[in-house]
């Protein structure tokens, strides 16, 4: 028997979830349902911040991402040091979007715990963190 494996969801996936229906919903519900047949769900303090939007009470949002279900990571500095790199290159190569730290913060957090990402931002990813296991819609 293999070990689950471990996936972290950006927040793109869970605003789809926990959101009215739209043209992506289907497809995040079914990811995030595979998933968790696979293995472990993951956030972050960055995701739950992100997705923490959607709810006025913090009990509603615990309601949806229960702790038995989605496990609640720390972000290890070394993930830290691997986002600001990631940032740079970004920078570098001519980004511009002005607040994209926390996305490679979410890429450089998966990356060094060996875990898969889930995102519908798959191209940011694969570039920045060729190594890292993207699930997307692609």
């Amino acid at each position: 028997m293999t070990d689950p494996v471990s996936t972290l969801v950006d927040s793109n996936v869970w605003l789809d979830v926990f959101g009215h229906p739209g043209p992506w919903r289907d497809w995040s519900l079914r990811a995030v349902a595979r998933a968790y047949d696979e293995g472990i769900l993951c956030v972050n303090p960055i995701v739950y911040a992100e997705i923490s939007v959607r709810f006025d009470m913090l009990e509603e949002l615990e309601g949806w991402l229960s702790p038995h279900e989605v496990e609640r990571e720390q972000l290890p500095y070394d993930a830290a040091f691997l986002a600001g790199k990631a940032f740079a290159e970004y920078r570098r190569r001519g980004g511009t979007k002005r607040s994209p730290l926390p996305d490679f913060y979410i890429g450089a957090h998966a990356a060094v715990r060996g875990y898969r990402l889930l995102t519908r931002d798959t191209a940011r990813y694969r570039t920045y963190f060729p190594k890292l296991d993207v699930l997307g819609p692609d």
